[in-house]
């Protein structure tokens, strides 16, 4: 914990409750009001003393003026969005407990008392649950309620198995030791879904209880505009995983090219007979779905090894086993390779076209075969380079280590709770 000077004296701050604002003279009132209650349910049940912190990210209509007056303190945040404000907020906060919610009264703060507790048994984030707490009528748009909230958070579970009800409550809370450690950047309103989803990938404890959601007392429209910051938070989603973005496609694409090729090569080589299912243009759409597929699969270990070195995934066992295998020096190797074996068989098949007088060939299976080996040949190459770059200019680039990085120096820079007076 940290001590912060008010009225003259020293206390204790063990909880910082965050809110960001932008305009929001009509409700900041009654949500410092009600930030406060909480506050003090939070010192009578846990013996935790707590400041309300507001992040205001430009405010022109004096709500600075309205925080100040009802004893909070404010940060201003130049960087626009409501990511930015609440990443600023949470760094300038003291307490080693952080809170964070909306400043347009739909939520209530007292709901922030248990996820306390949460943290305090353990839990480096605890998440409020809307589904669990309640939705008040007119508190929430239906194609929030029952599309985009659902079919996110669907996506979000099946991508990155958070087990999350609600991943983009409003209401939530986290120990300051695990925000150094998810390194958040989100500036806009997908920094809901860069929370869980990191927290996820670094293996954190994440815990939920209920939370309520009442009708925002603002006359205006929110900041939330839904279709655009649902497609935000969906990219995000597939940003940040590499195995839905670019694995699993790699793997069909390629196992759909391999199963071409492989088909109308055993009829070419007579060890299939009669009318098969595919012809033999077939060919070039199996060889353009491997050569793409190989290339997907060289998204893919980028993406994931891109993520090590930033410091919120940790590298998968199944890739660490290959690191022996698979180097810089084995992708020139096995790339160089496939080239050689590729211009062998474009030569093989120039002179055979030559002797034959220059008469259109037979079949074009062998210069797919070679065309589709050449280009996943210079496709491995460059892309052990590229790989090695960004294992941080390491021929062993399986073996990166987040924990290593020169990188992990960008982490959110915090002060060290665990050793505060």
């Amino acid at each position: 914990m940290l001590r912060s000077e008010i009225g003259g004296f020293l206390r204790m701050v063990d909880v910082s409750i965050v809110i960001p604002c932008l305009n929001e003279a009509q409700s900041l009132e009654h949500c410092i009001s009600n930030a406060r209650t909480a506050l003090f349910a939070i010192q009578q049940k846990y013996g935790l003393a707590g400041e309300i912190v507001i992040a205001d990210n430009g405010s022109t209509d004096g709500s600075q003026g309205i925080a100040t007056a009802n004893g909070a303190r404010v940060v201003d945040v130049d960087k626009r969005g409501y990511g930015a404000a609440l990443i600023g907020g949470m760094t300038s906060a003291r307490g080693r407990y952080l809170v964070m919610a909306d400043a347009d009264g739909s939520y209530n703060f007292l709901d922030c008392v248990p996820m306390i507790g949460r943290l305090r048994n353990g839990a480096d984030i605890c998440m409020g649950s809307r589904f669990l707490g309640g939705i008040k009528p007119g508190a929430m748009p239906w194609k929030n309620r029952y599309i985009g909230n659902p079919l996110l958070t669907g996506v979000l579970n099946l991508f990155f198995r958070s087990g999350i009800d609600d991943a983009h409550c409003g209401i939530r809370a986290l120990t300051a030791d695990a925000l150094r450690k998810l390194q958040l950047n989100s500036t806009g309103m997908e920094f809901a879904s860069e929370m869980v989803i990191k927290a996820s990938l670094k293996g954190l404890r994440m815990d939920q209880v209920p939370a309520t959601l009442e009708p925002d007392l603002r006359d205006r429209p929110p900041h939330l505009r839904p279709w655009r910051d649902g497609w935000r938070h969906l990219r995000y989603l597939v940003m940040l995983s590499p195995t839905w973005a670019f694995g699993v496609p790699a793997a069909l694409a390629m196992a759909a090219g391999t199963l071409i090729l492989g088909t109308a090569l055993l009829f070419q080589m007579g060890l299939l007979s009669g009318p098969g299912p595919f012809g033999e243009s077939w060919s070039i759409v199996g060889g353009f779905l491997v050569t793409c597929g190989h290339f997907a699969a060289l998204m893919a270990l980028a993406m994931h090894l891109q993520g090590v070195r930033e410091g919120y995934r940790i590298l998968r066992p199944s890739v660490r086993r290959m690191s022996k295998l698979v180097t810089l020096e084995t992708c020139l190797i096995g790339g160089l390779g496939m080239i050689a074996l590729s211009l062998t068989g474009f030569t093989l098949i120039a002179s055979g076209w030559s002797s034959g007088g220059y008469a259109a060939l037979p079949s074009i299976l062998p210069l797919v075969l070679a065309a589709v080996t050449g280009a996943v040949g210079i496709q491995t190459l460059f892309g052990g380079i590229v790989l090695a770059i960004i294992s941080g200019h390491s021929a062993a680039f399986l073996e990166a280590d987040g924990t290593k990085s020169p990188m992990r120096g960008t982490e959110t820079a915090l002060p060290d709770l665990s050793k505060a007076a």
